[in-house]
């Protein structure tokens, strides 16, 4: 007979030879597999990364990925492999990183669309508050109100006199239904009552050319597309989304300035993972996202683009992510939108 006692304890049990085989080999697994989490979280990184970014090469979220990427790849010691996943809202880079395995090595780039998907969507195989974990909002982009030159309104108020002037002829483009610029439009005919006709496109470019072209006469667009037009004479900005005025677009109001203080934020995007991923590995994303958020060339970077960096904390994210998703679904239902 022989003894065995685990370490730490002062019980001890006697068994014959083929037990205590069996004890010790038992004994030897549940170290091994106590120790792989530890193991893993020290060794990490210890091969590339995969980013997804879920918009098309060349987009304002691939520009602050590829804006990111050089400081990362410095900080971690490892590449940061792009892979842009464009399509479907962004559902088809959620849905990759939902079933991805949750070893850190596969995160996700996206911009407002994961709350809103879930209600756009009635087919989807993932769910993204239980499969994606937020790890921190990254950046907010403000959107701007435009009209084309044609459209005589310097003002919210102006605009919205027009609008109603034109009985329900007057139109509006979108980058996509369900998306952002979309749901804040949906939003603004909730508040004020006026009636528009949405025209939706597949990128901003491509509304922006129609409304310089006088094929649409208004679009709410990422400050990023409107500036060159507004700032060129080719589009007259009305309002902004965002607590205060832009700094490259001092001189147009904000839409609580002009009336409208509960006017939801505009743009923002925000980095994911798988759902099972570590708290641990969550927070050591967020502190080298964050890191390099707050190297100068970025900060140079995002100014330029107008945007501003957010790093808020896991727990913050996670919160506006739920409100958003309730708020979000509140509307799509009431005005019966849908992206099938």
């Amino acid at each position: 007979m022989t003894r065995l006692a685990l370490p730490g304890t002062r019980v001890l049990w006697r068994f014959h030879s083929p037990l205590r085989r069996f004890a010790l080999v038992l004994l030897a697994t549940m170290a091994a597999v106590g120790s792989v989490a530890p193991a893993a979280a020290q060794t990490w990184p210890d091969k590339p990364l995969r980013l997804i970014v879920a918009f098309a090469a060349g987009g304002m979220i691939d520009i602050f990925a590829r804006t990111l990427q050089p400081r990362l790849v410095e900080s971690l010691g490892q590449p940061i492999i792009i892979e842009n996943r464009g399509g479907a809202s962004g559902t088809l880079a959620e849905a990759m990183v939902a079933k991805a395995p949750a070893d850190g090595y596969t995160l996700m780039m996206s911009a407002d669309f994961p709350p809103a998907n879930a209600h756009l969507f009635r087919n989807l195989n993932y769910d993204f508050l239980r499969d994606l974990a937020p790890v921190s909002m990254l950046f907010r982009v403000p959107l701007v109100l435009i009209v084309h030159p044609s459209v005589p309104a310097g003002s919210l108020a102006e605009f919205i006199a027009y609008v109603r002037s034109q009985q329900g002829k007057f139109a509006y483009a979108t980058t996509g239904t369900g998306t952002s610029n979309h749901l804040l439009m949906v939003f603004l005919k909730g508040a004020t009552g006026v009636e528009m006709t949405h025209v939706p496109y597949k990128g901003g470019s491509q509304a922006i050319a129609d409304l310089v072209g006088g094929q649409v006469p208004s679009s709410l667009i990422a400050i990023t597309l409107a500036l060159p037009q507004v700032r060129s004479g080719k589009a007259r900005a009305v309002a902004i989304t965002g607590e205060k005025r832009a700094p490259l677009l001092p001189q147009v109001p904000t839409f609580a300035e002009s009336g409208y203080p509960n006017f939801p934020p505009g743009q923002w995007s925000g980095l994911f993972v798988p759902a099972a991923t570590s708290p641990a590995m969550v927070q050591r994303l967020h502190s080298e996202f964050a890191k390099a958020e707050r190297w100068p060339e970025v900060q140079a970077r995002f100014q330029e683009l107008g945007a501003e960096g957010v790093m808020n904390s896991t727990a913050e994210f996670t919160a506006f992510l739920r409100a958003e998703h309730e708020r979000l679904g509140k509307l799509i239902r009431e005005h019966k939108i849908t992206a099938d």
